[in-house]
């Protein structure tokens, strides 16, 4: 099916956010003679004010693709026009022929060779005599969007909580556009959404993060996101070319994540490319959790995340906790999960390893999710007083006053 997007007019709070952040390929969202039916402003806009609505087929465009001619509608996709020809796309790694995680044009991560320019296929509209490759030339630098480059006084889940009470800052930390989440409650909406940033390689991304370590006055270089592990061959190189410029024994390489792809060969691949801090961020133990906090409708996906993330998360204490520090997230709403499934996380944790850091962060109302209230600190205490009681030595609570951390409250 061919769809158009729709602004709904009631629904529109006039936030611009469709104009900012979406990287929509007609003048305006709501175009309707220009729009290429992407989806991403529906996906980015945070009163739901943008339908997807279907369209009829209307005049055909040729194009040819990998060598080979096809006809296709026109004012679609080029990921759209690859799968009516037959190419498979998938929101996770190999298992299609493009791998289409954030479906905003943040990751690039879908990226193809469009008339002799890489363009990520998911935001970029097919045009009639285009010719497209879905094989990227050898000489081709990864490219992603990055923006937020910030100093962070208290870090991420993957910062050891021996430094989360340091006055000033603790890290310098950018942020990686495209999530392959959709969380309605999701903090950083405005980077995952993103689509209109410049795309930037890794070296270039790497020298900007120099120049803020030592701007910030810092030893830790932190990526998160969105969703910084989308790009495998460009987080690869970013580690690398942070490391080369950065090769004294201080400096820290930090990456936080929602482990949803992080395979136990991309670990190792990190790794050896000089990470020295991770951070996956475990949002649940039940799939039906998992679906609610992270707003995915797709059950099998969301068990293959989920399943991953955990395997990830035991994969790195078992084979790499003594070589790089591993801290791990779990986030707390009474709306969106039970003290119960809270303890049961902290007793599975427990198992793989009662030493490991693990931070509880208070999820609050943003995005779409704007009818949930922030923990109290009461309910936060209780939440670290939980999971203390099923072993675990080292558990962090981000609280409306501050964090707890071990040691903070006598039991």
């Amino acid at each position: 099916m061919l769809y158009v997007g729709k602004k709904i007019i009631d629904a529109c709070k006039q936030c611009g956010v469709c104009g900012e952040i979406v990287g929509c390929s007609s003048r305006c969202v709501g175009y309707e003679n220009e729009c290429i039916g992407c989806a991403a402003c529906s996906i980015a806009c945070p009163h739901e004010a943008v339908q997807m609505r279907q369209r009829e087929k209307r005049k055909e465009n040729r194009i040819k693709v990998d060598g080979e001619e096809f006809s296709v509608p026109e004012r679609i996709t080029v990921k759209k026009a690859l799968e009516l020809i037959g190419y498979s796309s998938s929101r996770f790694p190999g298992e299609g022929d493009l791998f289409v995680p954030c479906e905003v044009g943040g990751c690039w991560s879908c990226a193809v060779e469009i008339d002799q320019k890489i363009k990520p296929s998911c935001v970029t509209g097919v045009k009639d005599g285009a010719e497209i490759k879905t094989g990227l030339p050898e000489s081709y630098t990864p490219k992603r969007l990055v923006r937020g480059r910030m100093g962070h006084s208290v870090g991420g889940v993957g910062t050891s909580w021996s430094l989360k009470d340091t006055h000033g800052y603790v890290e310098a930390a950018a942020f990686a556009c495209g999530c392959n989440l959709r969380c309605p409650q999701c903090q950083n909406w405005t980077t995952n959404y993103c689509g209109k940033e410049v795309a930037l390689t890794p070296k270039e991304a790497a020298a900007e993060m120099a120049t803020a370590r030592r701007e910030y006055r810092v030893d830790r270089m932190a990526i998160s996101g969105g969703e910084s592990t989308l790009n495998r061959p460009w987080l690869i190189q970013y580690i690398k070319e942070l490391r080369k410029l950065n090769p004294d024994s201080r400096a820290r390489f930090h990456v936080d994540t929602n482990a949803s792809i992080l395979t136990k060969d991309y670990i190792d691949e990190l790794v050896e490319a000089g990470m020295t801090d991770v951070g996956p961020d475990l949002k649940g133990l039940r799939v039906e959790t998992f679906m609610r906090i992270t707003g995915l409708r797709d059950k099998d996906l969301a068990e293959k995340y989920l399943r991953t993330t955990w395997e990830a998360a035991e994969y790195l204490i078992d084979n790499h906790k003594d070589e790089i520090f591993v801290g791990l997230g779990i986030p707390f709403n009474k709306d969106l999960i039970s003290i119960k499934e809270i303890s049961l996380m902290g007793e599975k944790i427990s198992r793989i390893d009662p030493e490991v850091q693990v931070c509880v962060l208070d999820y609050r109302p943003e995005f779409r999710r704007r009818n949930i209230s922030r923990p109290s600190y009461e309910e936060m205490v209780n939440v670290w007083k939980t999971l203390n009681d099923t072993g675990l030595r080292t558990v962090v609570c981000q609280t409306e006053y501050g964090h707890i951390g071990p040691q903070s409250i006598k039991i």
